[in-house]
């Protein structure tokens, strides 16, 4: 079995994108809607080396005919979310590369779950109805934030929140995916900014090395630090499915 480093992906950390305004609450989130000079303020503190960048101008634009305002908390609620995925993604690479698994069965069928290499190989090894489920349920999460928080984060809602089950939409209840065990509801203004720029920076770490980690698998060699250490990848990245649900064009 290949070990993986996590010490490797801190040589990726030399650049960090600037969608992060200041936030007086501390959450990943914001209590007002957020203009350009929001953006600027906190990028210098999440990296003072790089300060705000954003080449492409995105927090500068309109998207879809809505507000300069609403298009940046469209664009900071995507960061958050992508950050957080990249940091699953990121570990979960490692933990497969590494062979370890579950010990029961993936499947109700009995199949259990593949010794591989690395995480698409994992991937590939799920069934398409399994996969299938996965969407789904994903696609719930993503419904189901949408609609159930007081303040669309684009409105001046919360960026990063999650709003909780409970009792009035699932019998019993279930956890709090944001704050599971009620650890955050205790801390202070400050530890609670200081955490959202742990959350940002690590998130676009995370970002920048599964990104390194995928290139290496499919290009060996483009990620030198990580020559020998990621193996090879013959599969497609952009292909879910065995099989594509769409139809031959």
């Amino acid at each position: 079995q290949e070990t993986m480093k996590l010490v490797i992906a801190s040589l990726l950390a030399g650049c960090a994108a600037a969608f992060a305004p200041a936030s007086q609450s501390g959450r990943p989130s914001t209590a007002a809607r957020e203009s350009v000079a929001d953006l600027e303020s906190l990028a210098k503190k999440l990296n003072p080396l790089v300060g705000f960048y954003d080449p492409l101008d995105l927090s500068g634009k309109e998207f879809w005919g809505t507000s300069n305002e609403e298009t940046i908390g469209f664009l900071r609620e995507s960061e958050v979310k992508h950050g957080r995925i990249a940091m699953f993604a990121f570990v979960g690479y490692i933990v497969h590369a590494n062979g370890i698994h579950f010990p029961w069965a993936m499947q109700l069928d009995g199949t259990p779950f593949p010794t591989v290499s690395s995480a698409p190989e994992a991937w590939d090894s799920i069934s398409d109805a399994a996969k299938l489920q996965i969407f789904a349920f994903i696609g719930f999460l993503e419904f189901y934030r949408e609609v159930a928080c007081e303040k669309h984060y684009m409105k001046g809602g919360k960026i990063g929140e999650f709003p909780a089950f409970d009792a009035k939409v699932i019998p019993g209840g279930a956890l709090n995916y944001y704050d599971p065990f009620g650890k955050n509801k205790n801390m202070s203004a400050e530890q609670k900014e200081r955490g959202l720029r742990k959350e940002l920076n690590n998130g676009r770490l995370a970002m920048l090395g599964i990104f390194g980690f995928l290139s290496e698998a499919k290009i060996e060699g483009s990620v030198p630090a990580l020559k020998g250490v990621i193996s090879h990848y013959d599969g497609e990245f952009m292909a879910p499915l065995a099989k594509s649900i769409l139809p031959s064009l």
